[in-house]
């Protein structure tokens, strides 16, 4: 038969032993927390770099683009006035390639 002063120190064992195991559980889930945090705010800061990076792009992109339109149209005036010269020449034409 055991005492009621050894019952209550069992409950107590038993309690302490739960109290333990809930405060290691929310330490566990607080440092989940700082952790999902801190990849969040990496995140945030590689989508703004990242996005940073694709203006850098469009605008290089859109010089080239514009580049490319001045380098066609100076060849189709470049052509057209070898086919002039060409034409005054009194000597055809060249074929369109």
């Amino acid at each position: 038969m055991t005492s009621p002063l050894d019952d209550a120190m069992k409950r107590l064992d038993v309690a302490l032993g739960l109290l333990e195991a809930a405060v290691s559980r929310r330490l566990d889930a607080e440092k989940r927390k700082g952790s999902l945090e801190t990849e969040l705010q990496l995140m945030q800061e590689d989508r703004a770099r990242l996005a940073e990076d694709l203006d850098g792009a469009l605008t290089r992109l859109h010089r080239y683009e514009t580049a490319t339109d001045d380098v066609s149209r100076r060849v189709q005036l470049a052509i057209l006035a070898v086919r002039s010269v060409l034409a005054q020449a009194g000597q055809p034409a060249l074929e369109e390639g």
